[in-house]
């Protein structure tokens, strides 16, 4: 079968298509011939050997996929690596029907990205109906989803992102308020202005000097979710500002919840059922041949696109 491969750590250019063996299906798990696999932020992570779990060589990497099993099943599913390929081993627990009517793309969207927005907006953050929740990220894939799920539950939503045509896209999904996070420098102001004061609820996922104007803005008795540090700049969080403001900063890392029974099946549901409402629109950015994940992950680095980047095995 074929794959994308990883001999080496390094830029997008170790990502290669190679031939690998095909896999044997074992307990637990199912054999899936993949249709789309996501790309994320963690897989630039895996790629460069900064990801939380460690990475052995040589990998395939990838998170998130749609397909069919052996036995005509359509689902969705997180996997631990090996979503580049045509075919993968994903665990039961982690794999969900797709109903015929959401698409492969929309199905992928809701996998890794979807499910994290839920948790992080609705469990880290504990983001409720009338307060302000701060979105960083805003016109990509996991905050556009977010933008629209806070939105849903009756927040009030302030949008971050880097480039105009993502403000716009933030705008356009429902955000009260959209902020210019091109730039650390004055951040803090920015979200002020644009909230009318500290924000009760944020995430936060790229770190540096954007985490600590972030955590600025947040309000006493606040909450602050992390689930990433995209600049590369990991921060040590500062002990006596917590305690001044009695701020609560949380980590998410949604491979937490693959063992636990009720967590993943209660926010697909609620996903799929959104989309198949229409009441949230997954934002696909670009679908790329599986033999381009190089490219995809340069256009991810860059920055200049929306939505949701996707690779498909056609073909």
């Amino acid at each position: 079968m074929r794959a994308i491969t990883m001999r080496e750590f390094g830029g997008p250019e170790v990502l290669e298509l190679a031939e690998v063996p095909d896999l044997e299906p074992r307990g637990g798990h199912l054999l899936v011939n993949v249709t789309r696999a996501g790309v994320n932020y963690a897989d630039v992570h895996v790629r460069g050997n900064t990801y939380l779990a460690p990475v052995e060589l040589p990998y395939i990497p990838g998170n998130e996929i749609v397909g069919t099993t052996e036995d005509g099943r359509r689902v969705v599913a997180l996997t631990r690596g090996g979503g580049y390929a045509e075919k993968t081993l994903v665990h039961r627990r982690v794999a969900f029907d797709v109903p015929d009517d959401i698409t492969d793309e929309q199905a992928v969207a809701l996998a890794l990205q979807g499910n994290s927005a839920w948790h992080l907006l609705f469990g880290a953050a504990q983001v409720t109906a009338g307060q302000t929740v701060l979105i960083p990220a805003a016109g990509g894939g996991l905050g556009s989803l977010a933008v629209q799920l806070a939105k849903q539950a009756g927040a009030r939503v302030v949008a971050m992102a880097g480039t105009e045509a993502k403000r716009r896209l933030a705008a356009d999904l429902g955000a009260d308020a959209v902020v210019d996070s091109s730039t650390a420098e004055g951040l803090t102001e920015r979200i002020l202005d644009a909230a009318g004061g500290p924000v009760p609820a944020a995430l936060e996922m790229t770190g540096g000097a954007t985490f600590h104007a972030t955590l600025a803005a947040v309000a006493p008795r606040g909450r602050l979710a992390v689930y990433g540090y995209a600049s590369g700049e990991a921060v040590d969080v500062p002990v006596r500002v917590l305690m001044e403001k009695s701020v609560t900063v949380s980590g998410f890392w949604l491979p937490q919840l693959y063992t636990d029974r009720n967590a993943l099946p209660t926010s697909m549901r609620a996903l799929i059922a959104a989309v198949r409402s229409g009441a949230l629109r997954p934002v696909i950015g670009a679908t790329y041949p599986l033999a381009e994940a190089a490219r995809a992950h340069r256009d991810l680095a860059d920055r200049t696109g929306t939505g949701k980047l996707v690779l498909t095995t056609a073909s």
